[in-house]
């Protein structure tokens, strides 16, 4: 589905992938609906799109059913109909296993991540399938299909929007709407920030180079994205890490996990 004169929601839209996500979309010819929870940060976003006439932005907690519905409402009445849903928001957990991890936290990352695109999809997808063409777009990560130490909950959640997002992609095959999958790997975002989680580091030891991680830009990653959504692509692995981090975990699970493991201690 090409972006043109479409009207796209965007989760997350108040930063990082989600405010590119907006700033692209609006520069190939669509309308947006930005939602965020921080009113700010939203913004924030429309000034820098400086483009009034083609956002509208919504406060949004995605983990709040209640509030999804209102919102989606909103946005349908605004702009008289939807073609697009970009499910970006989410947050990463405390670098904590899960054996210390508290169900506060647990819930948290789950409501936003897996609740909060499965209240999106079900609030708009009975419209989306009345529209001519229509796409939706769940973000994963390179976290669910690969597990990495101290992350585990978060990558569970990510896995289920995975698991989520092909099934739904399988029962809506014989309809309008189209489905795809971003799996985003290293990403310069402050999501953690976001997250409200202080990242740790390994102690280097004397004559230890120190190790660069090299990080997709937001607005690279967002373009992938955009570019998967109108190639109506069913996966897109966002970055270099997260395509080859699929291709060792397809040829060796075990040995894969073990240099992750060994690479993250220090972290949590």
């Amino acid at each position: 589905m090409k972006a043109k004169d479409k009207v796209i929601v965007v989760t997350g839209a108040g930063g990082g992938i989600g405010r590119q996500l907006v700033l692209n979309l609006l520069a190939k010819g669509a309308k947006v609906a930005a939602l965020d929870l921080n009113k700010e940060r939203l913004e924030e976003t429309a000034k820098i799109a400086n483009a009034p006439d083609c956002i509208s932005t919504y406060v949004c907690d995605i983990s709040n059913l209640e509030t999804v519905t209102a919102v989606s409402k909103e946005v349908i009445k605004k702009f008289g109909f939807v073609d697009g849903l970009i499910n970006n928001a989410g947050i990463i957990q405390p670098f904590v296993n899960i054996n210390d991890l508290e169900y506060s936290k647990i819930n948290l990352v789950m409501n936003v991540n897996f609740y909060g695109p499965l209240h999106l999809t079900k609030a708009f997808l009975p419209h989306l399938l009345t529209r001519p063409e229509a796409h939706i777009v769940n973000v994963s990560s390179m976290g669910g299909f690969f597990p990495f130490p101290g992350q585990s909950i978060y990558g569970a959640s990510k896995a289920a929007v995975k698991l989520m997002t092909e099934g739904l992609y399988a029962e809506l095959i014989d309809t309008n709407v189209n489905v795809t999958i971003v799996f985003p790997g290293a990403i310069a975002t402050d999501i953690a920030k976001n997250s409200d989680v202080k990242m740790g580091s390994p102690e280097p030891k004397p004559g230890d180079k120190k190790p660069a991680m090299k990080m997709t830009l937001p607005e690279d990653c967002a373009e992938m994205i955009v570019k998967g959504m109108e190639k109506n692509k069913f996966q897109v692995y966002a970055g270099s890490d997260s395509k080859m981090m699929h291709f060792m975990y397809k040829l060796s699970p075990k040995a894969a996990i073990k240099m992750i493991s060994k690479a993250m201690k220090g972290m949590n």
